[in-house]
Order: structure tokens, then sequence, then C-alpha cells
């Protein structure tokens, strides 16, 4: 083996500096590890809209890597809970942070948004418990232990840092999956298809209309051997929920199916999806399910099959705090929020999601949503809030049609949907089920901008 010396003098010489860069990478490397967390609540405990946790269909996990390119660590979190929200998110990721020995601004979790899952909002619980007659939420001795579990898991994966040195990108189209909610009917009023529309011939009959029906992949390998897959698609992740079942739904099925089988750690991100159903295709059947799992499933395994490699160059971390304006419409300002919370007699989903959620992003919401992005070489990841509506991730995809991008939506879910401004005047579900009003659109797009570096 040969090895040829470069000098300081060499080095300056480098256009660019690229020897120096080369020399500094080669020093340092990249590293990483994976996590897995079983982050499933005990009976009892409450699932979306309040349902107590009766039965485990399939376990929860928060499946994570951590990233180290010698002068820092990352941490990137896939979480099977419904929404990660206002003083959790923050909370969460300080601990991982702390197990990971980095700052939260550097770790990013997403949750699939599975509707079989819980919700987790210490800001929330705090307004709850001081409320007549609270409802049922998260324990905080459960958040307690499943954050230091968490946190602890971290700590074990950074010490077991392995290299990597090469970055692979796939992607292939997910066929009979995701369909748009909005559908347009023929007086210009937006039809919603909820996440169960297949039970409705007519709606399971309408076109998929607006989806983005690539599913991406993004493989860290060191050599030939895939580390750990990283898949992105865009589709509300829901066949069923509110019965007290708890279940990763059907893209945790494809991705532990593919983990079995192909015997490399995976973790799926769901996109921006808030606008994108299974719905079409979901009629809240065992077989819808399966197949929907299915159909899913091959397209991971497309999107893998067309991967391809490339060297693994500087690792950016970007990082841009993001302000919403809130609404300010009839029935939902502070006020409307604080009333429903209150309520003594209200429907206690109403009072935790439309009284106790939504005033507690009220009250914070001058302490700014921390968005961050990663690049490696080509390659994207941009980590956004809320539920964004699928034309942030085409928006983000179309300003760099030359690079890799993927997107992740369902960070800190306290915004609710993240709508364009055009939405507010056709109508429909997302736009009133928000926490955030006109304006969000461009200050979102700004802030994605930013994200990728333009």
């Amino acid at each position: 083996m040969r090895y040829t010396k470069v000098t300081r003098r060499d080095a300056l010489r480098a256009v660019g500096g690229s020897v120096l860069c080369s020399l500094a990478h080669a020093a340092r490397g990249f590293r990483l590890a994976t996590f897995r967390v079983d982050v499933t609540p005990p009976a009892g405990e409450p699932l979306i809209w309040n349902v107590p946790l009766v039965q485990v269909d399939a376990p929860l996990f928060a499946k994570g890597i951590v990233l180290d390119d010698g002068q820092a660590r990352y941490v990137l979190c896939g979480f099977d809970w419904c929404e990660i929200t206002n003083g959790s998110e923050l909370t969460f990721r300080r601990k991982i942070a702390a197990g990971a020995g980095t700052d939260s601004s550097r770790v990013a979790i997403q949750t699939v948004h599975q509707h079989a899952a819980p919700y987790a909002d210490s800001d929330a619980h705090r307004l709850l418990d001081k409320a007549p007659n609270p409802p049922l939420h998260l324990s905080e001795k459960f958040l307690e232990e499943v954050t230091d579990r968490l946190a602890e898991a971290v700590k074990k994966a950074a010490d077991q840092l392995k290299p990597f040195d090469r970055i692979g990108t796939g992607e292939a189209k997910v066929e009979r999956v995701a369909s748009t909610r909005r559908i347009p009917g023929l007086d210009g009023k937006i039809i919603v298809r909820l996440s169960g529309g297949g039970r409705d011939p007519e709606l399971a009959a309408a076109p998929e209309g607006f989806i983005d029906p690539m599913l991406k992949t993004i493989t860290l390998a060191s050599g030939n051997k895939p580390l750990v897959r990283l898949h992105y698609y865009a589709t509300h992740p829901q066949t069923f929920c509110c019965d007290g079942r708890a279940s990763s739904d059907f893209v945790g099925i494809a991705r532990e199916t593919l983990e079995r089988n192909e015997k490399v750690f995976q973790i799926y991100f769901t996109g921006c999806a808030g606008n994108v159903t299974a719905g079409k295709y979901n009629d809240g059947t065992p077989a819808a399910r399966e197949g929907l799992s299915q159909r899913l499933l091959a397209g991971m395994e497309a999107s893998i099959a067309s991967t391809r490699f490339a060297p693994a160059r500087q690792l950016k971390w970007r990082t841009v705090p993001l302000v919403l304006p809130l609404r300010a419409d009839p029935g939902y300002t502070v006020a409307d929020f604080r009333r429903r919370l209150e309520d003594p007699k209200g429907n206690p989903g109403s009072r935790v999601y439309l009284g106790a959620m939504a005033l507690a992003f009220a009250e914070r919401i001058q302490r700014p949503l921390e968005l961050s992005s990663l690049e490696i070489g080509k390659v994207h990841i941009l980590h956004l809030p809320g539920e964004p509506l699928l034309e942030f991730q085409m928006y983000a995809q179309h300003l760099k049609p030359q690079h890799f991008v993927a997107v992740a939506g369902y960070g800190d879910c306290g915004p609710g949907y993240i709508c364009p401004d055009r939405a507010y005047d056709e109508g429909g579900y997302e736009p009133t089920d928000t926490n955030v009003g006109r304006g969000s659109e461009a200050l979102l797009k700004k802030a994605i901008r930013q994200l990728l570096g333009e």
C-alpha cells in the first residue's frame, strides 16, 4: 500500500482548500449508531382522544440514529406516537441531547403520527391539572420514565459509534396507498375524504388527487455494508383509531417486516401529509390494513433496489427559528380555548385538544418552533413542525431539483396543520383544525429556503 505525504504547503495550494477538507475528513471521519426504545404506554394511559390503552396490537418504538462528524453529534428520531408537542417536545429533545452529549438544537424528533398512539404535551397537562374535573392525560410518571429510558439508550448508542463513509439515495413509486383528503367539488367547495374514506363507495371511487407518490430512502453505509435506512413518505399512516388499541399501524408493520427480512436497521418518517391520507384505500378492515402494509413494503423494497451510493462528504446541520401567526377567527381565540378547557361538562377530547393544547401553544407563541436540516453532499433532510400540507414538501423538492431532498413533518406539533393561504379560502378540514393562521405559508417557505442553504 502506498501513502502519499501531503504537506501543509501542498494543502494550501489546493483549489478551494479541498485537500485541507479531505485531510480534516480523513482525520475525524463520520460515525453513527442506532437506538431503539419501546415507548408503548402501560395499560390505562391514554391514547388519542383520551381513550385508555387496553390492548397492544404492535409495540410502539422510538427508533433513531446518532451521527458524529468529529466536531458535534446529531440525533434523528422517528417516534411511533401521534404527536409530541410544546413543552414535551422540548423536554424530549433536551433529554436525548444529554444522552448524546450534544445540544438540543442538534436533535430532531418526528412522530410517525399514526392514530393508535398517544399525544404528549406537558404544557397542556399542567393547564388540565388546574382545571375542574380534568380529563385524562399521559401521567408525569410515565413521561419521566420513558424519557429517561430514551436518554439512556441514546447514551449507550453514542458509546458504540461505528464509521460510515457512503450515503445512498433511492426512490420508488408507491402504488395504491396515498390519496388526497381535499377533493375539489363541482361547486368549488372541498369534499373531505378522511382516513376511513374507503367505507364510502363514492369517496373510494374518487381519484387519488394531489399526492407525492414517491417514497424516498437514504442509506448510510460502511463500504458495501448498509448500517441504517431512513424512509420518507407522505400519507397519514392511519387505518383505525380510538378503540384502546396501540399499534404502529400499516407503516410500522411494513418497516419492521423489512428490518427482519433485510437485517438492516430501518426508520420511517412521515412527510408533509397534512392533506394526504390512505382514505381511498382504507375501509377499516384488517384486509385493507394488510394490503396497505404490503404495498408500502413493496415501495420500500423498490426504493432500496434503486439506491445509488456516493462518498459521504461534509455534513452540515442548520437550524431555523420559526414563529407563526395565531388564528384570530371566532371560536379560536385564547378566550375560546380557555372556555373549552375549563368547562367541566365539556367533551374530554375537546377540552384537551381544542382547549388545553391550543391554549398551551398560544401561550408559548413567542418561543419559536425549532426547525432543522441535515445536509450530506447533495442529500438534504428537512425536519418540519406541525402537520404541514403536501405543498410544502413539493416546494422544498422543487427548490433543489438536482439534489435529493427528503422531508419529515410532525416535529413539534403545536401549530397543528400548516396550510397554504389559499386553503383558508377553499375551506375543508385542515384550515378549520389548525392553531395558526394566514401568513404561515410565506414564513414556512422562507424557513425551508434557509434550511436548504438558499
